[in-house]
């Protein structure tokens, strides 16, 4: 990163699925996002951002949420103004949860699921889920303070088979290789 770049401003995370077959019960996914203090980064989140919430400074939200991906493009949009976070977050991890309801549901039971990461008009990152069929819930990016106060991207979709409350506990562990 040059000395002129601010880093990653203001993020819109959006995720879309098709609804599942006629007399199913309905799939939900959900955006859920944690932030963790700065000298703390790994260990609980200070908050998370989920479905019915935002976080208290309202620099975390949702702008939109589906519990039946019934709609037209992208159902959740999730955005993040990292450039307003207070100095003492270091570190925010995104993540979608498949909301567990009758039976047990996998990426592999979502009808096509798609996953963007957008700033402004620049595509950060897509994905289809493809690596993490057989995970109930994962990770889908970390936004991490430098010691210049700029924002950093890391993509990359890691699967989690937990429930979502178990989820949104492990989701900033550490990432194993």
């Amino acid at each position: 990163m040059n000395g002129l770049s601010k880093g990653t401003g203001k993020v819109e995370i959006a995720l879309r699925w098709d609804p599942g077959p006629a007399g199913e019960p309905p799939v939900d996914l959900d955006l859920v996002a944690g932030t963790y203090a700065a000298d703390a980064p790994y260990g609980d989140p200070s908050y998370v951002v989920h479905f019915d919430s935002r976080s208290p400074d309202g620099t975390i939200y949702l702008n939109r949420d589906s519990t039946d991906g019934k709609g037209f493009g992208f159902d959740e949009v999730m955005t993040l103004e990292l450039e307003r976070l207070d100095a003492r977050y270091g570190r925010v991890v995104v993540g979608v949860a498949i909301q567990q309801r009758a039976e047990d549901r996998t990426f592999a039971d979502v009808t096509n699921p798609g996953l963007r990461i957008r700033e402004g008009y620049t595509d950060l990152a897509t994905d289809d889920f493809t690596g993490v069929l057989g995970a109930t819930a994962a990770t889908v990016a970390e936004f991490v303070r430098d010691e210049t106060g700029a924002w950093e991207f890391r993509a990359g979709v890691h699967g989690f088979e937990d429930d979502p409350a178990t989820f949104t506990r492990a989701m900033g562990a550490p990432r194993r290789s």
